[in-house]
Order: structure tokens, then C-alpha cells, then sequence
């Protein structure tokens, strides 16, 4: 009891909730369906020949088949309509092979599923140390949709040729009595396939349960985490970060002043005329340049 409260005080429960964790618990159950359904199933059949003799007549004739469908194995006795004699007659057909991979994979199905949400409620943080867990995981869970789509295909095909290897119409075909015209032969009763017309659904529902949970064990992986280098939000955050630098940058207003007067000293040239009133004598003396070797028009004078 304290390990349980322990459990659900830190939360480890509430991965359950989560579509990874969630689907897994639907594979585990459906996989029990699925091998139950089909692994457990056991029928059967009765036929009636009604010899011209009634002495030697049989009405009820039980033929009971199961899994795993090996219909050559199945064996039943009727009257030959000629002498107390029986003859023994057997099913055609062996479907075992389909019928048995697809039990085969809901099994491991069954288990893997369970294992994992083990691992997802206890060892959550093993599980995503070094990108390992989700890795294999991912790898598991792409071959067991494909396996389940496999042997789904393949025992619904199985399935139906077992249907035709046990109609009654073609078992009183095997009959040697039901081939004589004075003999009346019929069918009783059929046997009932829908638990097995239900493994086929649950099969291909495991199928599409294994297929939707590739996307969210896909999500757990560094692959994805390493396809979204720049999400949405980065993006936005460097364009804003572009904007502020245009306008906090370079390009600011304060370096277009205005330029410098030409009464400033620029490139060592200096120019500065003084004039005498009107009527007295310009003094070319006082317009100085900054330049070697000046020229004094007063002292040629």
C-alpha cells in the first residue's frame, strides 16, 4: 500500500493519460480479444443420412472442429446404406499455418504491450536516457503493425477456406451413401464462425492501434527533436531580434548631421579674406593662406 500511494503522489500514473501510454494499454487488451477469440474457439457441425433402409439410417451425424484447424485430422463415422459397416471419413484441408501466426503475434503483441507500459509507469526516465527506449521502441512497434497486418490478411483468408472445408453441403459431398439417389442426406446444423469472424476484426483493429502509435513513439525520438531545429517561435524571436538591430544599429539618424561649415579647417586649407572699409586701401597683406612660399604684393611694390 505505501509503494502504490508513493506511485500515485509522484504522478508516475498520469502517463496513462497520455495517447503514447494510453494506446498501449488498448494494444494489450485487444490483443487478448484478438487470441482469445481465435486460439479458443471450438464448433462443430451435424449432418443426417437417411438411408432407404431405415435400419441403417443415422441422423445425427457431429463433426466438431477447433483450433488449430487442422481439418485433415478431423475424423467421423457414417453409414454406408449397404451393411451395418461405417466408413470412416476426414475433413480436407490444414489451416493451422495462418491461425497459429496469428495467435502467435497476438501473443507477443500481448506481452511487449504489457512490458512497455511497465517500463513507461516505473522506468520512465531509463526509458528516455540516450534516446535507446524510444529508438527500439519505435522499431518494435513499425513491425509489429506490419506483422499485424499480415497475419490479419492472412487468417481472414485461412478463415475462409475454413468455412468452405466445413460447410455441411461439401462434407455430404465426402459421403458415399449421400451419392446414391435413394439415400436422402441433409445438413442439421452449421457450425457458428462468429467468434472468429470477430478475431478478424480485432485483428485489423490491433493493425490500425499499432499504426496510429508509430507517430507518438516517433515523437519520444531524437529524430524528431533533430527536425525541428528552428521551430515557429525562434523564427519570430530572430525577426523581431533583426528589426530592434536596423533600428538601434548603424543605420541611426544622428550619424546624417550636418556638414561642416566652410569656415572650418578641413584638409589644412584655411581662407579667411579681410576688407577695409570703403575708400581706404585693401590690405593684401591680411588675406593669409596657408601655403608654402607667400606672395606679398606690397613689398614688390
Amino acid at each position: 500500500m505505501d509503494m502504490s500511494n508513493q506511485l500515485v503522489s509522484s504522478g508516475s500514473f498520469r502517463i496513462l493519460k497520455e495517447p503514447l501510454a494510453f494506446l498501449r494499454v488498448l494494444e494489450w487488451l485487444f490483443a487478448i480479444f484478438a487470441f482469445a477469440t481465435c486460439g479458443g474457439y471450438s464448433g462443430g457441425l451435424r449432418v443426417s443420412v437417411d438411408c432407404a433402409n431405415k435400419t441403417l439410417s443415422d441422423l445425427s451425424i457431429d463433426i466438431d472442429i477447433a483450433y488449430p484447424f487442422r481439418l485433415y485430422q478431423v475424423n467421423f463415422d457414417a453409414p454406408t446404406c449397404e451393411s451395418k459397416l461405417r466408413e470412416s471419413i476426414s475433413l480436407g484441408g490444414d489451416f493451422s499455418s495462418p491461425a497459429e501466426f496469428f495467435v502467435t503475434i497476438a501473443v507477443f503483441s500481448f506481452l511487449y504491450s504489457l512490458a512497455a507500459t511497465v517500463v513507461y509507469i516505473f522506468y520512465q526516465n531509463k526509458y528516455r536516457e540516450n534516446n535507446r527506449g524510444p529508438l527500439i521502441d519505435f522499431i518494435v512497434t513499425v513491425v509489429f503493425s506490419f506483422m499485424w497486418l499480415v497475419s490479419s490478411s492472412a487468417w481472414a483468408k485461412g478463415l475462409s477456406d475454413v468455412k468452405i472445408a466445413t460447410d455441411p453441403d461439401e462434407v455430404l459431398l465426402l459421403i458415399s451413401a449421400c451419392k446414391q439417389r435413394t439415400n436422402k442426406c441433409m445438413s442439421v446444423r452449421s457450425p457458428v464462425m462468429s467468434t472468429l469472424n470477430t478475431s478478424v476484426v480485432f485483428g485489423f483493429l490491433n493493425f490500425i492501434l499499432w499504426a496510429g502509435n508509430i507517430w507518438f513513439v516517433f515523437k519520444e525520438t531524437g529524430w524528431h527533436a533533430s527536425g525541428q531545429r528552428y521551430p515557429p517561435e525562434t523564427m519570430e524571436k530572430q525577426s523581431s531580434g533583426l528589426n530592434q538591430s536596423l533600428n538601434q544599429g548603424g543605420y541611426n539618424q544622428d550619424s546624417y548631421g550636418p556638414t561642416p561649415g566652410y569656415n572650418q579647417q578641413q584638409g589644412g586649407f584655411v581662407q579667411q579674406p579681410t576688407f577695409s572699409p570703403p575708400g581706404g586701401p585693401q590690405n593684401f597683406n591680411q588675406a593669409r593662406y596657408n601655403q608654402t612660399g607667400p606672395t606679398s604684393f606690397a613689398n614688390q611694390i
